[in-house]
């Protein structure tokens, strides 16, 4: 995998092309995740953390049926219809008994980088209802910031940017929260 700040990473991205599309029926998209996952030289790992495309398809049921999976956490932006899938998610997870660590709202308040003014654009609170309403933790809100874009793309994340910054502070904030959970969940099993 490729390293930076401690952290591995491995994606298909890595291995084709950058203009290369990935035109893959999910026979390929199955195989491709098992690959990644088993034939990867991981090393020691405190946590291996899989992001995957939203809904329930065949790459979350291989990944839930194939991989001793932990936990989930279920990531969602305020707004209706993106809560619509989130929930399809979770109770997919629910269905195949991998436990839901909880519910992370990504882009849940807008702030004028010129102003500092704040508006919910996206609709306001979808996630938090959505956690109560199945029964599991809230974990937390990222803000849709351009300096988290940005600071991403110049390859220094939020929390190597600006390690005391307010955006660092949310992500640690959700981090604890989901080892937390994580923690708590396993002694259940």
């Amino acid at each position: 995998p490729m390293e930076n700040y401690g952290l591995k990473a491995m994606s298909i991205g890595f291995l084709v092309e950058e203009d290369t599309p990935m035109i893959w029926r999910g026979p390929m998209v199955t195989q491709a995740l098992e690959q990644l996952l088993n034939d990867t030289n991981w090393g020691e790992l405190d946590y291996l953390i899989v992001d995957l495309p939203p809904g329930t398809g065949d790459t979350q049921l291989t990944l839930s049926q194939k991989i001793p999976v932990s936990g989930a956490v279920i990531v969602t932006t305020p707004q209706d219809i993106a809560l619509l899938d989130a929930r399809k998610g979770l109770k997919m997870f629910e269905k195949v008994e991998v436990p839901v660590l909880g519910v992370v709202e990504n882009m849940s308040i807008h702030i004028c980088s010129e102003c500092g003014h704040a508006e919910h654009i996206f609709g306001e609170g979808g996630g938090k209802r959505m956690a109560d309403e199945h029964d599991v933790d809230y974990l937390g809100a990222l803000p849709l910031d351009m300096s988290i874009r940005e600071q991403a793309d110049s390859g220094k994340p939020s929390v190597v940017f600006e390690p005391n910054g307010k955006i660092a502070d949310i992500y640690r904030d959700i981090s604890r929260a989901m080892t937390s959970r994580l923690a708590s969940k396993s002694k259940d099993y």
